[in-house]
C-alpha cells in the first residue's frame, strides 16, 4: 500500500516504472545525433541499466547502482563528453517526452523534472558548441 510517507520509488511503481521511462528515453537518444554518440554502442543495454538502477535509488529504491558501481559521481562519469547548453537540451527533451509517457501525477512528475533539470545543468562543462 503506497502512503503519504512512500518514497517516490514506490508511489509510481517501482523498478517497472523507471525502467519504462529510460527505455522510452533511449528511444529518443537511438535517434538523436548529437547525443548518440556519447552513449557506448557496444554497450546500449549497460547504459540503460545503469540509467534506471541509478533513478530507482535516487528516488529511493533498492541500492543496486551503488552496490555495483559504487558512488554514482555523475560529473566525473560525464566528463569525458563535450556536454553544451544544447547537449543539456537535447537530453531534456528526450527526459521529457519519456517522462510524458508514464503520465504521473502532477507532483511525482514535478519531483522528477526538477531533479532531471537540476541534474542535466550541472553535467554542463563547456559553452562551446
Amino acid at each position: 500500500m503506497v502512503d503519504a510517507h512512500s518514497t517516490l520509488f514506490e508511489r509510481i511503481g517501482g523498478s517497472d516504472t523507471f525502467d519504462q521511462l529510460v527505455r522510452a528515453f533511449y528511444e529518443g537518444i537511438r535517434e538523436d545525433d548529437v547525443l548518440l554518440p556519447m552513449y557506448p554502442q557496444e554497450d546500449l543495454e549497460g547504459a540503460i541499466w545503469r540509467l534506471s538502477a541509478f533513478l530507482q535509488q535516487y528516488f529511493g529504491g533498492p541500492q543496486t547502482y551503488s552496490e555495483q558501481r559504487g558512488h554514482p559521481r555523475l560529473r566525473m562519469r560525464h566528463s569525458a563528453f563535450k556536454v553544451n547548453p544544447g547537449a543539456r537540451e537535447r537530453w531534456l527533451t528526450h527526459m521529457r517526452r519519456a517522462l510524458d509517457t508514464l503520465q504521473l501525477s502532477p507532483l511525482d512528475d514535478g519531483e522528477m523534472w526538477g531533479y532531471f533539470e537540476r541534474a542535466a545543468l550541472s553535467m554542463v562543462n563547456t559553452f562551446e558548441d
